[in-house]
């Protein structure tokens, strides 16, 4: 199958998981994930209609979106990869959203190069709803102190949360923890579910879903 026919395919069990849910049509949004596709592998998405994209490492990015914006300036490129403070500054000039805001260093480095670059990104706070040791992400509990940090102090445009629950475990209670989490925020943008279970996050109330190898195919 190619791209397009699995483009197609995803967006057709988006609508359907919209419909299940009693949801609004087109209340969710498809993050196409391209990490490791090259550009040629791209393309095909963007002629199908495809606009927003996810990549998950700043550098990988740098190498193949300038170009494909220029051939098609109107697409959205969100990180969703852990951001290191060294490169908040290319992240900023490259990105439209952020998704991996995740603790008070890389919160302020963004916020400063914001102000620096005179751009203004629409971000979201990663909670790591599983409190893996591993894995990135404020803890639950820690959430509501974060949010108010970043949009109060650093004056971000904090508009959702964003979360990856631990793969050996059902997702559901990590959705409807961070679905919990974000109404306790004001805030009501939700980006969560993958290839492997973004119907089910579709069903708590995502507004966003990361679809990369049901896409692309695998890695």
């Amino acid at each position: 199958m190619e791209v397009q026919e699995r483009l197609n395919d995803v967006v057709s069990r988006i609508r359907a998981s919209e419909q299940a849910a009693k949801r609004a049509e087109n209340a969710v949004t498809l993050v196409a994930v391209s990490k490791t596709f090259d550009a040629d592998a791209i393309r095909p998405a963007i002629a199908a209609g495809q606009r927003v994209f996810g990549e998950n490492r700043v550098q990988e990015a740098e190498l193949k979106w300038p170009a494909l914006r220029l051939e098609t300036p109107d697409v959205e490129l969100h990180l969703i990869g852990p951001l290191q403070s060294n490169k908040a500054a290319d992240a900023v000039a490259l990105f439209d959203v952020i998704e991996t805001i995740d603790r008070e260093k890389i919160a302020r480095a963004v916020s400063a190069e914001m102000k620096r670059q005179g751009r203004i990104l629409r971000l979201y706070v990663q909670v790591n709803t599983g409190l893996e040791p591993q894995k990135a992400g404020v803890a639950p509990e820690d959430t509501a102190a974060f949010v108010e940090l970043c949009r109060g102090e650093l004056a971000m445009r904090i508009e959702g949360l964003m979360c990856i629950p631990p793969v050996d475990e059902n997702p559901g209670p990590h959705f409807a923890l961070l679905q919990k989490l974000a109404g306790e925020c004001g805030l009501d943008k939700l980006s969560m579910g993958m290839s492997g279970d973004f119907e089910t996050a579709i069903a708590f109330g995502a507004t966003s879903v990361r679809v990369g190898s049901a896409i692309f195919g695998a890695r």
